[in-house]
Formats: structure tokens, C-alpha cells, sequence
């Protein structure tokens, strides 16, 4: 079996969490909207993944909507006392699935309610809240209003730690001047390099910065580099990438998503995974290009 505490651990709030992860989205059907084709299925995989040592689980009650949290209790619940779950507010799905802001108080607490109860908490351990500014990346905007709705919720005992998500370095250094932010969930892999100087000066502060589409999301990383390296090390390209990221800076914690046993599997193994400094170059080089 994977031995994923290879990968290290990093801070997130006041817990220590391992480095690898997992996320949930891809637990809801297509297009992370409506049920999943194989319930049992996804049941199965959050098992496997906890059974692996993750402690680190990423979802959101806009997932599905409502879906993911559903299949998580049901997988998981009561918890191992040592399983972080972050979720996400700040969004909702319209009757079409598209992706709308939902950014006033009382969306905001209708969505923390939605999410101890289907997840089947009384407190979240990390709510991350969605910046909707631009939908396709961060944005600058005001975040004063939304996070004060949070803290006053964190206030009650609802939330124990807030993080940002799609955010920028501006709209966390506004954001600390409300409450403490944990962590940053922005859009980052080895092709899509924007958030490299912010990644280091999250580092300096001790910051979790946590890649969402790790391995490139609804399109999958490409790259005649990344394959050669992978063949030359006797790994997969998704595995490469993985290491690459862990390689790249010690507070980035990874939640790669799959609904399938054996790419989970083939993601933990990432955890073990070596790579030399000819292939660190090779591979930095593709953000470079």
C-alpha cells in the first residue's frame, strides 16, 4: 500500500494535515451536477481514500447541488477524528447547472446551514469562501461584506477556520483584516503558472495554498515533456504532475479528484514518487513556455 505521509504534512488552521489529499467533486454526476451513475460506487472511493490515510477531504454543498456532502456522510460518517473536511460557499447551481454568485448573508448562511446538515456536522472545520468575481479566474473585488457574514458565523461556533478560493493576493491581505484565512484554493498546475510569486509569499507566512485542478481539471494536462518524463521514471503523467507539485513548495496541499478506485490509487502513488532535477527543470520549463 501507498505510504502517502511520504508527501510530508503542512498546517491548515490548527490542524496538520498530509499533503495529499482528495476532492469530492467529481462525485456528482456530469458536469458535477445531479447524482452519480454509480452511488456504490463513489461510496466506495471515499472509503479507499481514508482507508489510504487521507485526512484532507475538499468539497462543497454546490456540488450536485447537495449531492457530494450527501455521498460523504454516507461513506464516512461519524468521522475519524482526524479528518479535515473543507467546503466551499459563495456559489449556487441554477436549475440549468450553470455556476451563479450567491453572495448575500443570508445565501452565504443559508449555505454553511446546507452543509453542517448534509454533511452532518455542528461545525465546519474549513469554509473556504468562492470568489465569483470572474468565474473563469480571480478577479479583484470586495470581500469585506461576505467574510464578515462568515466570521460573525465563526463567531457562533459554526465555522472553526475560513479560507478564499479563485482570490488574489490583495483580496487575502483585506480579508485578514477580518478574520484569520488558513488557506488559499486557487486554480494551478504545471501548465497554469499565475499564482507563482503568490504561492511563495504564502509559504513565508504559513499559508496552505491548495491547487484546484491539480491535473488540469475538465481538461486534462497535455505535454510531450510531461510524457517523456513519465515514461523515463516509470510513472504516469497525471503521477508526475502530482510530485511536481509537492516538489514545487512545501504549503501546497493537493485534493485531486476522481470517482475512480484505480485512479485514485494511481494518485496517492504521486506520494512516493522521486523526481530528479534534470526532470524538475524539463517539467518547469512547460510553465515557462
Amino acid at each position: 500500500m501507498t505510504d502517502i505521509a511520504q508527501a510530508g504534512t503542512f498546517q491548515l488552521g490548527d490542524r496538520r494535515v498530509k499533503r495529499l489529499g482528495y476532492g469530492a467533486m467529481q462525485l456528482a454526476g456530469p458536469g458535477v451536477f445531479g447524482p452519480p451513475r454509480d452511488r456504490a460506487a463513489a461510496i466506495a472511493v471515499l472509503r479507499a481514500a481514508v482507508a489510504a490515510g487521507v485526512d484532507h477531504i475538499d468539497t462543497s454543498d454546490f456540488y450536485g447541488p447537495h449531492v457530494t456532502n450527501q455521498i460523504i456522510r454516507e461513506a464516512l460518517h461519524p468521522y475519524p477524528d482526524d479528518l479535515v473536511i473543507v467546503t466551499k460557499v459563495g456559489a449556487k447551481r441554477g436549475a440549468d447547472a450553470s455556476w451563479n454568485p450567491a453572495f448575500s448573508a443570508a445565501e452565504l448562511t443559508q449555505a454553511v446551514h446546507d452543509n453542517l446538515r448534509n454533511l452532518g456536522v455542528e461545525a465546519l472545520d474549513v469554509v473556504n469562501l468562492r470568489l465569483m468575481f470572474d468565474v473563469h479566474g480571480p478577479a479583484e473585488g470586495p470581500v469585506e461584506a461576505p467574510l464578515t457574514v462568515l466570521a460573525d458565523l465563526q463567531r457562533r461556533g459554526l465555522i472553526r477556520r475560513i479560507g478564499l478560493s479563485n482570490a488574489t493576493p490583495r483580496q487575502v491581505a483585506d480579508g485578514r483584516r477580518i478574520t484569520d484565512i488558513v488557506c488559499v484554493q486557487n486554480q494551478y498546475n504545471l501548465a497554469h503558472r499565475g499564482d507563482d510569486a503568490f504561492i511563495d509569499a504564502l509559504a513565508a507566512s504559513g499559508t496552505a495554498y491548495v491547487p484546484f485542478f491539480p491535473l488540469g481539471g475538465f481538461s486534462p494536462l497535455q505535454s510531450g515533456t510531461l510524457s517523456e518524463v513519465a515514461a523515463g521514471l516509470g510513472a504516469t503523467p497525471m503521477q508526475v504532475a502530482l510530485a511536481w507539485l509537492l516538489r514545487r513548495s512545501p504549503n501546497i496541499l493537493l485534493i485531486p479528484g476522481t470517482s475512480s478506485l484505480g485512479h485514485l490509487r494511481e494518485n496517492l502513488a504521486a506520494a512516493e514518487l522521486s523526481l530528479p532535477e534534470e526532470a524538475m527543470a524539463a517539467l518547469d520549463r512547460i510553465g515557462a513556455a
